[in-house]
């Protein structure tokens, strides 16, 4: 997510650094004031995306009934400067961009936000922005962000939801959806696969549980070093079988599922 454009799989130096400077102050939610500091609406054709570029703060993603995309943001913060985070939107092509920035010569791109080299971040600047995005069928959602966590509930689209410190939770009727943090767990349902070729799954602290359409079919590698892997499905073993590793065959294996974390179980569910 931040090089010269930040990027949350790209889990460098900086993302700790970052995380430890939005994070110290620790004041109770009563404490923090808020301003509900965005609001956008539109349209967006089915198989585009709506992308959410944050760096402080979680996402929450739920379904739309209004056929159209909306999103709205309200920052949070105790004795940080809300002037100080601006919030943009922007197309590229029939996708829609909006980015949380927190240094001035920072800028929204498509895959994340850009920052030059000598960005100064503001240490005392507490300020978060949490979004909620509503999504019609059709339209994709691809969310990034830094310090926080992401909940999707009661969509029937594709996602694709990273972050770095913080849990992951989707729950899709549709899907497929992909999910990749450092520090929280990842819980994904998903209705249907979709035409996936690969799903990918990653933390280092927390589970990971999946659960899966009955009927799907794929190639596994499911890993951990500290817990268990455990599925609910009939598995062709590859290789030698561990309780800590899992390689081999659901169905016909038209799609490639991988999981892994350090410190935590995979488990794989069996859906309706």
């Amino acid at each position: 997510m931040l090089t010269r454009s930040f990027r949350p799989a790209a889990l460098t130096a900086f993302a700790v650094l970052l995380s430890a400077t939005l994070l110290a102050p620790t004041a109770d939610a009563q404490d923090r004031r808020r301003d509900d500091a965005f609001a956008w609406s539109g349209r967006i054709p089915s198989g585009n995306a709506i992308r959410i570029h944050n760096i402080n703060g979680g996402i929450e993603v739920l379904r739309s009934s209004s056929g159209r995309v909306e999103v709205s943001g309200e920052k949070r913060w105790r004795r940080g400067d809300p002037d100080d985070v601006r919030i943009e939107q922007k197309s590229f092509g029939d996708d829609v961009v909006i980015c949380a920035l927190w240094t001035p010569n920072s800028s929204c791109e498509e895959r994340g936000i850009r920052s030059e080299r000598n960005s100064k971040w503001n240490d005392r600047n507490d300020v978060s922005v949490h979004f909620t995005v509503r999504v019609p069928e059709g339209v994709r959602v691809v969310l990034n962000t830094v310090n926080g966590g992401i909940e999707v509930r009661d969509v029937t689209t594709e996602v694709d939801a990273r972050t770095v410190n913080g849990s992951i939770t989707a729950r899709s009727a549709g899907g497929p959806v992909r999910a990749r943090t450092v520090n929280g767990s990842i819980d994904v349902s998903m209705g249907s696969l979709g035409r996936a070729e690969d799903l990918e799954y990653e933390t280092v602290n927390g589970a990971i549980t999946l659960e899966l359409p009955s009927n799907f079919g794929a190639e596994l590698e499911l890993s951990t070093v500290n817990g268990r892997v455990t599925t609910d499905f009939p598995i062709t073993i590859s290789g030698t079988l561990s309780p800590r590793k899992l390689r081999g065959t659901v169905g016909d294996g038209r799609t490639r599922v991988r999981a892994s974390t350090v410190n935590g179980s995979v488990t794989l569910r069996r859906g309706r």
